[in-house]
């Protein structure tokens, strides 16, 4: 995972809307693709997004720091799903607040951000990408 260097930002900005589409399109696509798309995909590619977004954020981290911060945010993200009070219920019954939040815990959705995560960290140590995504 070696030393940082800096993310070029509008790459990133790239990365997420293209991860945003994907997203969006496996959820209105889903009666097309494969069932195991309908569970699985559409929270490994908002984990992906999740690594992107930090590593345009925080653009000198080492990618082993960006993995981890993107763990820790969509770990806490599933985690607070077993929290059910009623206002932040409000906000999952919204379109944005149920993409961002959740509405419902499973120990899946832990390996499926990790899966996600995991592409994250290998599209950025694939050679040609590599060159793309940092500065020199």
């Amino acid at each position: 995972m070696g030393a940082a260097k800096v993310r070029r930002r509008y790459t990133y900005v790239v990365l997420i809307l293209l991860v945003i589409s994907l997203g969006l399109s496996s959820r209105h696509f889903a009666g097309y693709l494969p069932p195991w798309n309908k569970l699985y995909l559409g929270d490994a590619l908002w984990a992906l997004m999740i690594f992107f977004m930090s590593g345009f954020l925080f653009r000198t981290k080492t990618t082993r720091w960006i993995a981890m911060l993107a763990l820790l945010f969509s770990f806490s993200i599933e985690f607070s799903q077993l929290y059910q009070a009623g206002w932040i219920n409000a906000i999952r019954a919204t379109r944005l607040g149920g993409l961002i939040l959740g509405y419902g815990f499973l120990w899946s959705d832990l390996l499926c951000y990790t899966v996600g995560i995991a592409l994250g960290v290998i599209i950025e140590q694939i050679s040609p990408v590599n060159k793309m995504l940092f500065k020199d």
